[in-house]
């Protein structure tokens, strides 16, 4: 029992020291925690601290590396760039391919861009060798641009498209294309650099485009100018057989193809400014062309004034058409038109004064009074301008009513071509022309008249002269397309016929103040009036003294020879038939009542003898008819 007690206790007592031996375990291990805990929280905050302190070194540390890579690569990448896009550049677009090229170039161009940015000075001998590069490329490259546009710009026959009405040749759609690309390429290259004024490829695009519309157009100015050349030297031009209207067409329709292929070509800023520069050329030849004929028209203004007046409507119509579609070449095509606009301004005036230096030139006035050719002449030229009314309309408008009659001012602006609103030919163009035609008609007979009375001998012929001339003119008004335009002028025109018959009539005043006789009603019986009929000329006879007889008698014998040399002159002279017709029916009107009057007062003055009294009413009426 005790033995057992012992075994026992020993168990507890070994229990109870394995307990203790943990509790003082668990004491340590909780003090080496608290230790850690401690030693944990000294060293977060010293490394914060570390943070703090080495942080920004290490960014600056990334971007050094960074930017050490970066120029790594700049200094080193451009000789390989150099190496690989150099043998596509030296192949050339035509054997490397366009896009090949074009891409090589942008490469290149991307390269020395960013190379100018680092501007070290290691890499200058790269810039060097890539810009030289380039240059290279892009030379190439407006070479081949001048080349593929060379390969369409052969001259063409403009006649086959004008007769035809076919549209000129435009640039094909493929070579549009890669000219596109080349122009696209270098001006986005020359904004990219900033490299200041306008891409080369304009002035390619003209000096190959240029030449080719001049060319093209050359042997249309050509028949324009000899066309023009006078296979009779008076003759008078006429409408449209001169070749402008040709030429014109012609330069229509080959400025409005090309201004479509710069617009397929270049950017909307552009179009304006290659426009101009390529059409210079074939413009500057119309100019020439234009001054030529300015020459031959100066040189023949009488007959071939209407020239000038239908280039300039030509002209006009050209500009205005091209104004319309392109917005240019107005400027251009006006000063081109100057020397024939101010031709056409000066000959309304020295037309009118090349009919008072011809009349005065004159040797001679016909001395039957019959009218002069340049009566007719010069209401030809009346005529024929009317077929040029609207650019004949323009001019005066321009120069204003009556503007005509003396120089045009130096001060007016000519270099304008007026706008479409001139060309009508409204009331203001219509009235001006009769204006300036009655000034034309007053000029020619104004100077007709002061030469032909110191020439003719008679009032009687000059009337004559003056109302044959007249008549001509509105004969030849109302048989024209003059009529409608002066149809409120004629009286403008007749007042010359009537001046003409009154001077004509003048002269038989003389037979008919022969015709006039004194009665005296103290005498006996007043002499009875009323109807021929109831006159007793033996009565009337028989109441007068001898002298009063004789008197009679001669007067009978007076107004016979008056009246005889009045009819052979009258029958001598040249007359328009209405102009006999107008005389005969006022000598007529103003004679025979008279006659009439006296023969049944005095007829039986020598008894039916004929001695005194040639004629009787009857045989008198006929003389009459006769004249008409």
């Amino acid at each position: 029992m005790a033995i057992s007690l012992g075994t026992g206790q020993a168990a507890d007592e070994e229990a109870r020291a394995e307990v203790e031996v943990l509790n003082s375990r668990l004491e340590k291990t909780s003090q080496l925690t608290k230790k850690i805990q401690a030693s944990l929280a000294r060293l977060e905050s010293s490394g914060k601290s570390v943070q703090d302190a080495v942080g920004p070194l290490y960014g600056k540390t990334q971007k050094l590396q960074t930017l050490g890579t970066s120029t790594y690569s700049r200094t080193h990448h451009p000789s390989d760039i150099k190496s690989n896009e150099e043998d596509v550049i030296r192949k050339g677009p035509e054997k490397a391919g366009l896009a090949a090229f074009l891409s090589s170039v942008k490469r290149v161009n991307k390269a020395l861009s960013e190379m100018k940015q680092t501007n070290l000075r290691s890499n200058q001998q790269a810039v060097s060798d890539l810009s030289r590069l380039l240059k290279s490329g892009n030379t190439q490259l407006e070479g081949h641009f001048q080349r593929i546009l060379q390969d369409d710009s052969r001259p063409i026959e403009p006649l086959h498209y004008i007769t035809k009405e076919k549209p000129f040749p435009m640039l094909s759609q493929d070579k549009t294309t890669r000219l596109g690309l080349i122009n696209s390429y270098i001006v986005t290259s020359m904004r990219q650099s900033g490299t200041p004024g306008e891409s080369p490829v304009l002035q390619l695009y003209a000096s190959v485009r240029g030449p080719y519309l001049t060319v093209t157009l050359q042997n249309l100015a050509s028949a324009t100018v000899n066309t023009a050349r006078k296979k009779t030297p008076d003759a008078i031009y006429r409408q449209g057989t001169n070749g402008m209207g040709t030429y014109a067409k012609g330069l229509e329709a080959a400025f409005l193809a090309e201004y479509d292929n710069i617009c397929a070509l270049f950017s909307r800023d552009e179009w304006g400014r290659v426009f101009n520069l390529t059409c210079q050329g074939a413009i500057s030849e119309l100019a020439r062309t234009l001054r030529e004929l300015n020459s031959h028209i100066k040189s023949n203004l009488t007959t071939d004034c209407y020239l000038a007046y239908e280039i300039i409507e030509i002209m006009s119509s050209l500009s205005s058409n091209l104004d319309s579609r392109t917005g240019e070449l107005k400027p251009s095509f006006a000063a081109a038109l100057k020397p024939i606009r101010e031709t056409g301004k000066s000959s309304l005036g020295e037309l009118l004064d090349d009919t008072r230096r011809r009349i005065n030139n004159l040797p001679t006035i016909p001395g039957d009074g019959a009218a002069l050719p340049i009566t007719a002449e010069t209401i030809t030229r009346l005529q024929t301008m009317v077929d040029f009314l609207r650019p004949i309309s323009s001019i005066m408008i321009s120069i204003g009513d009556g503007g005509w009659k003396s120089a045009p001012s130096s001060n007016a602006s000519s270099d304008q071509i007026p706008s479409l609103k001139s060309f009508d030919v409204g009331a203001d163009g219509k009235q001006i022309f009769a204006h300036y035609s009655v000034d034309t008609i007053d000029t020619l007979l104004n100077s007709l008249e002061a030469k032909a009375k110191p020439l003719l001998k008679g009032k009687p012929t000059l009337g004559v002269f003056i109302a044959n001339n007249a008549t001509v003119i509105e004969r030849m008004i109302r048989n024209s397309d003059l009529q409608p335009l002066l149809s409120s002028r004629m009286a403008d025109v007749d007042k010359w016929r009537k001046t003409g018959a009154q001077l004509y009539t003048l002269a038989w005043r003389e037979p008919s103040a022969h015709l006039l006789d004194v009665q005296y009603t103290n005498r006996g019986n007043r002499p009875p009036s009323g109807s021929a009929a109831a006159i007793d000329s033996a009565a009337i006879l028989k109441g007068l003294g001898s002298k009063d007889k004789d008197a009679i008698k001669e007067k009978f014998r007076l107004f016979n020879a008056s009246f005889d040399e009045l009819v052979a002159k009258h029958k001598s002279l040249s007359m328009e038939r209405e102009v006999r017709e107008l005389l005969g029916r006022q000598v007529q009107q103003m004679i025979e009542p008279l006659y009439g009057r006296f023969w049944d007062r005095y007829h039986e003055v020598d008894k039916g003898k004929g001695k005194y009294v040639k004629y009787d009413k009857g045989s008198i009426s006929a003389v009459f008819l006769s004249l008409t």
